[in-house]
C-alpha cells in the first residue's frame, strides 16, 4: 500500500492532479487507515495510468469518467475512435510543421501556382490592380481557412471568367467602383448579375462555404467598405 505522494511519483502526475481526479469521480478515493493516511494499491496505479494516458491524448475528463463504466466492447470502440482523432491531429500538426519549415526557408508562397496564374490573367483581361489585389487577398483567406472547399470555389470562379459574357459582368463590377451609388448603371448591373447567376446555376445552389462560416460576410464587408457603389450593388443583388 502506498501514499498519494508515492502514487503521484510512480505514475508521473502531481498530487493536485490526483485530487482533481478524485473530485471528478475518475479515481475512487480510498478510506484513511488507522494513521489517518489514504493508502493506494496496485489497482489504483493501473487505473491512474489509464486515466493519465487518455487525458494526455486529449480526451475530456467527463468522457474518461464515462468510459470507466463502459463495457469492454464499448471501451475498445471508444479507444479506436480516440486513435483516429489523434491520427487526424497528427496530420494537421505535420502540415503546420511543414508550413513553418517553408516559412523559415523563405519558400512560403502566398498563393498556389494555379491561383497566381489566374491573377495574372485578370490583369491581362483588363481588371484593375485594385481588383487583382482584392482577389489575391480573398483566395489567400479562403485557402487558409477552408482548404478543402476553396479549390471548388476557385475553379467555379475560374470557369465563370472563362466565359466572355460572364467575364464582362465581373469587369463591369470592377469598374463600377467609382460610380455614384445611385447611377442607373448600378441598377442595371445588379439585374444582369442576378439573371446571369440564375441562368448558370438554375435551381442549384452555387458553390459556397459552410453555412456557419463568417468568411463570406467578412469578404463582402471588406468589398463594400471600399466603395459606396459596390455596397449598393451588393444590397440590390440581395434584394432581387
Amino acid at each position: 500500500m502506498i501514499t498519494i505522494g508515492q502514487l503521484a511519483g510512480y505514475v508521473g502526475v502531481s498530487i493536485k492532479t490526483i485530487r482533481v481526479y478524485h473530485d471528478k469521480g475518475l479515481l475512487p478515493e480510498p478510506d484513511r487507515d488507522a494513521s489517518g493516511y489514504r493508502r493506494y494499491g496496485a489497482s489504483d496505479v493501473i487505473d491512474l495510468i489509464k486515466i493519465r494516458t487518455l487525458a494526455e491524448a486529449g480526451v475530456p475528463l467527463a468522457r474518461i469518467r464515462d468510459l470507466r463504466s463502459a463495457t469492454e466492447e464499448e471501451l475498445q470502440q471508444a479507444l479506436r475512435e480516440i486513435d483516429d482523432e489523434i491520427t487526424v491531429r497528427i496530420r494537421g500538426l505535420r502540415a503546420t510543421q511543414e508550413r513553418l519549415r517553408r516559412l523559415s526557408a523563405g519558400q512560403l508562397a502566398p498563393v498556389s501556382a494555379e491561383v497566381a496564374a489566374h491573377l495574372e490573367r485578370l490583369a491581362d483581361w483588363g481588371f484593375t490592380p485594385r481588383w487583382v489585389e482584392l482577389q489575391r487577398d480573398l483566395w489567400i483567406l479562403v485557402f487558409a481557412t477552408y482548404p478543402n472547399h476553396a479549390i471548388t470555389l476557385f475553379h467555379d470562379q475560374a470557369a465563370s471568367l472563362a466565359d466572355p459574357a460572364l467575364r464582362q459582368l465581373f469587369l463591369d463590377y470592377d469598374h463600377a467602383h467609382d460610380l455614384d451609388p445611385y447611377d442607373p448603371r448600378i441598377d442595371d448591373l445588379a439585374q444582369r448579375i442576378v439573371e446571369a447567376t440564375r441562368r448558370r446555376y438554375g435551381s442549384e445552389e452555387p458553390p459556397h462555404l459552410d453555412a456557419d462560416s463568417d468568411i463570406p460576410a467578412l469578404v463582402q464587408r471588406t468589398i463594400n467598405a471600399s466603395s459606396p457603389a459596390w455596397q449598393r450593388l451588393d444590397a440590390l443583388i440581395r434584394s432581387l
